[in-house]
């Protein structure tokens, strides 16, 4: 050491959405953990109130999205006792008719510099009902996805 102070990196994260989603008591497998059928209906609730909810621009994807792929990686457990879940999510991807949703998934109080229990992605296509074909994305629902971009 030369004597010269330390200097901790800053780390930038970007932009992220977070909810807070409650663990029911039937989300558990017989090891008390969260079933992997479980975890995925709990990222679909963190998102409804990101994306789906009436004052947003992308609220029209509710009546019209398709869930095209969706990866789950876990990296630690979560139990019943961990609830409410923090739900990280951005927008890792996004096209002209489908965006990927990133995931970081970590207990109540689970501080967001920590490392996250379960990883996520999902990408989801706009989707006409009618037609039963893809449909681009609106500019408006561009615009508000773009603020959530990790780049």
């Amino acid at each position: 050491m030369n004597g010269a102070p330390q200097v901790a990196s800053a780390v930038v994260l970007p932009k992220r959405f977070h909810a807070k989603v409650d663990v029911r008591w039937s989300d558990m497998d017989v090891f008390q953990h969260i079933n992997h059928a479980r975890m995925v209906t709990l990222l679909e609730e963190a998102r409804i109130p990101w994306l789906f909810e009436d004052d947003r621009p992308t609220a029209g994807l509710r009546t019209g999205c398709v869930l095209a792929d969706l990866h789950v990686r876990y990296r630690g457990q979560l139990r019943h006792e961990d609830t409410p879940l923090d739900v990280a999510m951005w927008i890792e991807k996004l096209r002209a008719v489908d965006f990927t949703i990133g995931y970081e998934v970590r207990a109540n109080g689970g501080a967001l510099d920590s490392p996250p229990a379960v990883i996520a992605t999902t990408q989801i296509a706009a989707f006409d009902i009618d037609t039963q074909r893809l449909r681009r994305l609106t500019a408006e629902e561009r615009d508000y996805l773009s603020l959530w971009r990790a780049d």
